[in-house]
């Protein structure tokens, strides 16, 4: 291939120079058939030579960047699962520890609950003990009740025999109360000749020296036959200041009165309760 160049680039009028200039060697392997074969022969070994070696590269390029690849993939793979195990190992560690926290936790409700339990069972032991002694305390009131009860009729059937137990005020009582109010008590007696009921008209009457005012009692009247307790409360009106109380009663045809300076019932100001938040009007027994 070199001698062709060659001899495209001389001239036509120096052909033969440069004929003469080529090597007999030269010449004779550019005439000789035999030559031209030799040297394609050789140009196509070598040829042949060089994609072989090129292949050779190609295949071993691929082998190194497989073998990078494969490296580099399990590199990669090895971090991401080393990072993947210590974060589930972090995650591990973390509800280990609020496992262990709510674990501790229900160990001390549990604790807790075990001495509320026997807090309880105390408290219910206790409590039937006092059941029990308060049944036996009503069951003993009762017994007493019913003798005293028993004991009245007989004191009543004697008094009834003898004539029986005039209409009398065996006790009285007024005492005030927040905001103008007062609570008035009195504790009544009478036992008719007959044994019989009799109906109780009670009236109580508030005086001073020019005015008189009445107090509403609820009830009106009342059954007596023994003793009656007449219990209630009542508003002063505004602006009346009375220096006298009049309790009158009507029993069986008979009637009595009796005055009671008001130095009885008080007024008391400022008084922190309201009558809302007062108890139930006292059922005691008042004193004479």
């Amino acid at each position: 291939m070199r001698v062709k160049i060659v001899l495209r680039l001389c001239s036509q009028p120096a052909r033969l120079s440069c004929q003469a200039s080529v090597p007999y060697h030269m010449e004779r392997r550019t005439h000789s058939p035999k030559s031209s074969v030799g040297l394609s022969n050789n140009i196509a070994s070598h040829q042949q030579g060089a994609s072989t070696l090129v292949l050779a590269l190609f295949v071993m390029a691929i082998l190194v960047t497989a073998i990078v690849g494969l490296v580099f993939g399990h590199k990669l793979g090895y971090q991401r699962g080393f990072h993947s195990m210590q974060n589930e190992a972090k995650q591990a560690i973390i509800n280990s520890s609020e496992a262990s926290k709510e674990l501790e936790d229900l160990r001390l409700s549990n604790k807790i609950a075990t001495n509320q339990a026997a807090t309880a069972k105390q408290e219910l032991a206790i409590s039937l003990a006092n059941l029990t002694e308060l049944r036996d305390n009503q069951q003993e009131l009762t017994v007493e009740n019913r003798q005293v009860s028993q004991l009245n009729e007989l004191y009543a059937d004697v008094i009834t025999d003898k004539g029986g137990m005039p209409l009398q005020i065996l006790g009285a009582k007024i005492e005030p109360l927040p905001e103008n109010a007062f609570e008035y008590g009195f504790d009544i007696g009478m036992l008719s000749a007959d044994g019989k009921a009799k109906r109780l008209r009670p009236t109580l009457t508030l005086l001073n020296d020019d005015d008189f005012v009445e107090v509403p009692l609820d009830p009106a009247s009342y059954t007596i036959e023994g003793i009656v307790r007449i219990r209630g409360r009542f508003m002063m009106p505004s602006g009346f200041k009375p220096l006298q109380a009049k309790l009158s009663l009507q029993a069986g045809g008979q009637e009595i009165e009796q005055l009671y300076d008001w130095k009885l019932g008080d007024r008391v100001d400022n008084m922190p309760l309201s009558l809302l938040d007062l108890p139930d009007v006292d059922e005691s027994p008042i004193e004479p």
